[in-house]
């Protein structure tokens, strides 16, 4: 299909018209050495931007490639994300709630979800069921470090975007494929979402309260730990590259990492040989008192993981006399009789308010917390002092607040440059910049539907 298309695009606009000839001469070149000394050569010193060089095609959508790409961006990466030209990441419609526009557009706002997970990245709004459009695909393809696609295995190749043909286009390229069940196995054509593989892969069994039904985790956490193992892989393949020159595909999965995540759980079922500890709600299989106890007027988390910190306790509820107690003095008895010494300790913990506690508690060298919801985790001191929520100013939508990035270095600063991106709002910008298209053929591809 390409082959020919691009032998009627050449014929109707010369190869000259669409990508200029000097994109393939040596200012192509020096341009792909400066990318090459960038993913092998350490940047030092504070301000720096660890991947600040690297380029990537962002081919995915939803959250856990996404959140990949995101992760790249905040530390230098340049993303391109592409998307449909009409209705584009599937999450701008996920909402409410939305950031409303205020220049008087039309339309909602930008879904919470689609801002949540695509600040550093630059739109464009491309079909690559135009010919066209594929053609632009492959250009940009030579031109980065990093391709991350998240589509059902084979619906790529009849673009011929599939990493086999774009390893001959760009043999250092890093192809990272995630999907829910991987390029192979029985269950690799099916689609797949977080919930989903939560469901068949173990975790939904493990989590809700005792005797309850199961229930999904709060956030798409498969989604997102799918999106960091996808990142530490790029890291590696790009230490990899560095070292041999050599591209390759990653295959990354929900299933794969929802499984890879169940840890020791898993590795307590493969040693044990029994189907699983169950449901446990806030508390834990093999540590009494470890869980969340009410409070007068809320709920406090207690780690007393050892007859040390049971002990210490003890003495803060005003019970000494139970870390004497034959029946609660050794981690192995209080799980014995745990229901007994739950009941015991929640008596205690609902007579006084969860800021009491938390005062009382205060130095004793004991775990504990408050259980908070999410508006509360996002005023909380710590979050404060840690700088985690950041305020932006997003073009339309004006001043947003979101999630920064999380890790701090000494010898780097990760940051958030710019907003999520509207719509191919830099479709011009990248086509024009990174493959030299003039505007008058941008105009004729936006009319041609190929473009946002």
């Amino acid at each position: 299909m390409y082959g020919s298309s691009f032998r009627s695009l050449s014929a109707a606009f010369g190869k000259s018209a669409l990508f200029p000839s000097s994109r393939y001469g040596s200012n192509r070149f020096i341009v792909r050495r400066g990318l090459e000394t960038a993913a092998s050569a350490p940047i030092a010193g504070k301000g720096k931007l660890p991947l600040a060089g690297i380029r990537v095609l962002d081919m995915s959508r939803v959250l856990a490639g996404p959140y990949c790409t995101q992760i790249l961006g905040d530390l230098g990466a340049e993303i391109i994300k592409i998307e449909h030209p009409t209705r584009g990441d599937d999450t701008r419609a996920w909402g409410p709630p939305f950031a409303k526009y205020l220049d008087g557009r039309e339309g909602p706002g930008e879904s919470a979800y689609y801002l949540s997970v695509n600040r550093n990245k630059k739109s464009v709004g491309l079909s690559f069921a135009h010919p066209e459009g594929v053609e632009i695909l492959h250009e940009l393809a030579k031109e980065c470090d990093i391709l991350v696609e998240n589509y059902l295995p084979g619906s790529l190749k009849k673009y011929n975007m599939d990493y086999e043909t774009i390893r001959k286009i760009n043999p250092r390229l890093i192809y990272a494929s995630i999907t829910g069940y991987g390029q192979t196995g029985p269950y690799s054509n099916r689609p797949g979402f977080d919930v989903m593989v939560e469901a068949e892969f173990g975790l939904m069994h493990l989590t809700g309260s005792r005797d309850g039904p199961p229930v999904k985790v709060g956030v798409a956490v498969t989604d997102l730990t799918t999106g960091l193992y996808a990142c530490n892989s790029i890291m590696a393949a790009l230490l990899h590259r560095a070292t041999t020159g050599e591209g390759q595909h990653l295959d990354v999965c929900l299933s794969d990492c929802q499984t890879a995540t169940l840890a020791n759980m898993a590795s307590s079922v493969l040693i044990s040989g029994k189907k699983d500890s169950g449901r446990w709600g806030t508390a834990h299989p093999s540590v009494v008192p470890y869980q969340g106890f009410k409070t007068a007027d809320g709920d406090i988390f207690i780690g007393g993981a050892n007859d040390r910190l049971f002990g210490i306790l003890c003495e803060k509820l005003g019970k000494p006399e139970w870390k004497k107690d034959p029946k609660f003095a050794s981690n192995n008895e209080r799980v014995k009789n745990r229901v007994e010494l739950e009941r015991l300790i929640e008596t205690e913990t609902k007579k006084r308010t969860t800021k009491e506690w938390l005062d009382l508690f205060e130095g004793c060298g004991m775990p504990y917390a408050a259980v908070n919801d999410v508006q509360g985790t996002l005023n909380h001191e710590h979050t404060i002092a840690r700088g985690m929520v950041k305020e932006i100013v997003h073009p339309v939508c004006g001043p947003i607040k979101i999630l920064n990035t999380p890790v701090k270095y000494s010898n780097a600063d990760p940051s958030i440059r710019s907003p999520p991106p509207l719509l191919g709002q830099h479709t011009d910008e990248v086509l024009r910049e990174r493959l030299g298209l003039s505007d008058e053929r941008i105009k004729e591809l936006k009319k041609g539907g190929v473009l946002a």
